[in-house]
């Protein structure tokens, strides 16, 4: 069973936020402008994001003024009368931003000062930067305890659970220094595997009959592709028929296998909930993703899977969970977003919308430093929402 969620975030669901609300009439017909722009990104959560705007050990002290609690009670817990860990002696703790120790700036008119003055004023990054730096630490959080399981689905075929499964990957495994594999579970002949350049042949067939054989990660890593961000990528049979015959002993297997050498696992699932890999992919879980499109049949069947996993005992990781609105599936421009925004923030922790781009449109390789920049930014939001609720799941 997946473990609880236990997030300042979460909330309990109640009937107000069922499928049942998304209904033609709330969804009505308006024009939607696709073109990709700063608001195409656009994060719903409960709580209020705060943009670091003087580097770590400020972002600390703001959290610290509004909470009540200092970083070392916070690590600490009501345990204060417990020794502190050597662990609690960070960089951030200690070393007070300023001139001297603030980094010089990365680029642009700022880095031209600091050179200039020979070093000597530090004006530091732009916002923009510092705003970059700070989603990156979000998506690098130290997990530790293991591997952690983070499964993509929805009931709905074509909406894109394949791309947000490459994206999400590629954006954990560029700014984290440890190990992030997709494993494409779909029964249906999968295709995360053409999302990034294939550099072998090997299925999840081949992990499961050559378990016993594979002594080391090397072996391991000669079966999977890997992309030039880092992640990499466990394709599924070609073959449907075998496709079909993976099952949950087998996942099992091979989720047993990724677990020695990866820190976040994830899985993209096919549109068949019911199917027996989705037990040991659901009890496993440590987050979720659910992908939705934005039309009105899809955005119902998305919620319509949140309402069968609270049915199943999974009402916690539903709380937990993330939605990926991809607007750039077909009806997108016929409907109101924000209605179905509105619908899925009062059922899971955040909603994290996903821009049309070009260069996802062909359905090939995706390269993700082509991509556009709201395109990614989106990606690395999604990513960083995904973290910080896998370092809650401890």
């Amino acid at each position: 069973m997946a473990e609880k969620f236990e997030g300042k975030n979460s909330r309990s669901r109640d009937d107000s936020g069922s499928s049942a609300e998304l209904s033609a009439n709330s969804i009505e017909a308006s024009t939607v402008d696709l073109t990709p722009t700063t608001s195409s990104i656009k994060v719903v959560t409960e709580s209020t994001a705060i943009v670091p705007t003087g580097g770590a050990s400020e972002t600390a002290s703001l959290a610290s003024s509004q909470t009540g609690y200092s970083r070392r009670d916070s690590l600490r817990g009501d345990a204060f009368d417990q020794p502190e860990p050597a662990a609690m002696l960070t960089a951030d703790r200690l070393i007070e931003v300023n001139s001297k120790t603030r980094p010089s700036p990365e680029s642009g008119f700022r880095r031209f000062i600091y050179f200039l003055s020979l070093k000597t004023i530090n004006l530091g990054d732009n916002l923009r930067v510092r705003e970059r730096k700070a989603i990156d630490a979000r998506i690098a959080t130290n997990l530790g305890g293991g591997a952690r399981f983070v499964p993509v689905l929805t009931r709905k075929g074509g909406v894109g659970k394949t791309t947000v499964t490459t994206l999400l990957g590629m954006a954990m495994a560029l700014a984290r220094e440890d190990r992030v594999i997709a494993i494409d579970a779909n029964p249906d002949r999968g295709t995360l595997a053409e999302r990034v350049s294939k550099s072998t042949r090997f299925t999840v067939r081949d992990v499961v009959n050559r378990a016993a054989a594979i002594d080391g990660f090397t072996d391991f890593s000669t079966m999977v592709s890997r992309d030039v961000t880092r992640l990499h990528v466990l394709a599924s049979d070609s073959d449907p028929m075998l496709s079909e015959a993976f099952d949950e002993g087998d996942y099992n297997v091979v989720a047993d296998m990724a677990a020695r050498y990866y820190t976040i696992i994830l899985t993209d699932c096919g549109t068949g909930i019911v199917h027996s890999v989705m037990r040991p992919t659901l009890q496993r879980a440590n987050g979720l993703v659910i992908v939705s499109g934005g039309s009105v049949d899809e955005a119902r069947l998305a919620s319509e899977t949140l309402t069968w996993l609270e049915a199943n005992g999974y009402g916690d990781l539903v709380r937990g969970s993330v939605v990926a609105l991809n607007t750039a599936t077909q009806g997108t421009n016929l409907v109101k977003l924000d209605e179905i925004e509105a619908h899925f923030k009062s059922r899971v922790r955040a909603v994290v919308k996903i821009p049309y781009d070009p260069a996802l449109a062909a359905g090939s390789v995706i390269k993700f430093d082509q991509l556009h920049r709201n395109t990614r930014e989106a990606a690395r939001v999604l990513a960083a929402l995904v973290v910080e609720g896998l370092a809650k799941s401890n």
